[in-house]
């Protein structure tokens, strides 16, 4: 009972974190950035999650009931280990380590899945070579009249 319920939390709190990362790594940020900025958004609410679950289940230590108290303690422990030491220190690292490769999808799952556009990123036209900002040698240039 207590893994399902803190498999449960533990998705929760990936989804909180990943998701902001992958918004910002589908609009253009490298995958460091794209984590750093995602972690930096994400783990407010993770660090609030935790301790509203903590407290909760701490709560249940206060029962007369020995098992209520043993399974309390145990979801309290738990949450606070997922939470702080999975998914707020050894997940971002790893995404920092695998670099860009922790977004790379196999084509043939590719072919499989839905394409749920969550971020918006099919809103937004992908600016070709033509619509392309100059770059400062090409603006020089342009001043000059060559």
């Amino acid at each position: 009972m207590v893994t399902g319920i803190v498999f449960g939390l533990a998705m929760d709190y990936q989804v909180f974190l990943v998701t902001r990362m992958r918004e910002e790594h589908a609009h253009g940020t490298s995958a460091r950035q794209a984590v750093i900025t995602g972690f930096s958004h994400g783990a407010r609410v993770v660090t609030a999650a935790a301790i509203i679950m903590i407290s909760v289940f701490a709560g249940f230590v206060l029962s007369p009931e020995s098992f209520i108290k043993a399974i309390g303690f145990a979801l309290a422990v738990a949450v606070f280990f997922d939470a702080i030491i999975v998914r707020m220190t050894i997940v971002p690292a790893a995404m920092i380590l695998i670099g860009r490769a922790a977004w790379w999808l196999p084509s043939r799952l590719n072919r499989v899945l839905p394409d749920v556009d969550v971020e918006g990123q099919k809103l937004h036209p992908q600016p070709t070579l033509a619509q392309a900002p100059a770059t400062q040698d090409q603006s020089a240039l342009a001043e000059r009249g060559a």
